[in-house]
């Protein structure tokens, strides 16, 4: 996606998209990171930030994934914090049901300045940082959730294959610049080094407030194997199978996670 500063518009956007998938087959979707708002400044989500169970946002993710029958991981949307100045990054998985399974608050913040672009980021100026890694049981398996500049942060994953976890969700919106350089590798590092599926979402293209995302939404495999990518910045879908029985046997067969000497405890 490309989302923008008008809701309704990037809704309608998600909307096709979502159908777009399942029409391709998919029977869990993951959307990008900010898929319903993108504002000229990063202050304008205060405006629409929503409290657990209620609002906009969320009715729209329950009702998507009860309509299609699918699970469905709501990229990330604003919810309040106890600093009325800040809110949580909050991604939240829905069943097929249409009810909220569980909720990840993105840990790790871009405060960051870009040197070669002359961009600079302060997400901690309006995002609540996040406490705690989070792992759920599904019908396809047990999965890890990561937000974005999450990525950069081996032990966050390592923590999420401690506690099970065989497919990880990474809703983004990495810079045009980083993406160049690192988003295929960091996803592929991630999945080899946990033997994980890896699903990353990515906004792609250019944004009503002047920033401009990588896209290449990805789907790749325990053995770092892209297994469907979108080859550009421009909106659309990619859909793969995770394939549980190749999950398992790669890592019984390739048992990289039992020969560890360095525990993160």
């Amino acid at each position: 996606m490309a989302s923008g500063p008008q809701v309704t518009a990037n809704l309608l956007a998600a909307e096709k998209l979502i159908a777009d998938a399942v029409a391709a087959g998919a029977e869990f979707v993951v959307l990008p990171e900010n898929f319903a708002f993108m504002g000229l400044r990063d202050q304008d989500q205060l405006d629409i930030k929503e409290h657990p169970g209620e609002g906009r946002l969320q009715s729209f993710l329950s009702d998507q994934a009860r309509k299609h029958g699918i699970w469905l991981c709501g990229g990330t949307i604003p919810m309040v914090s106890p600093d009325p100045n800040k809110v949580y990054a909050a991604s939240l998985i829905f069943n097929a049901a249409g009810e909220e399974v569980v909720r990840y608050d993105k840990i790790h913040l871009f405060d960051v300045q870009l040197l070669a672009s002359g961009e600079s980021y302060t997400e901690s100026l309006t995002i609540q940082s996040g406490e705690a890694p989070v792992v759920f049981d599904s019908p396809f398996g047990r999965i890890g959730m990561a937000i974005c500049y999450d990525v950069r942060f081996p032990e966050l994953f390592r923590d999420l294959m401690e506690q099970g976890a065989e497919i990880i969700l990474l809703p983004a919106a990495f810079t045009d610049l980083t993406g160049r350089a690192h988003w295929e590798v960091l996803i592929r590092a991630r999945a080899i080094e946990n033997l994980a599926y890896v699903i990353a979402a990515a906004q792609g293209g250019y944004h009503v407030n002047g920033r401009s995302t990588y896209g290449h939404s990805m789907i790749v495999d325990p053995w770092g194997g892209v297994v469907a990518e979108l080859d550009s910045n421009t909106p659309g879908v990619v859909v793969g199978e995770v394939k549980n029985e190749y999950l398992a046997t790669t890592r019984r067969t390739f048992p990289v996670l039992d020969h560890r000497r360095i525990s993160s405890g």
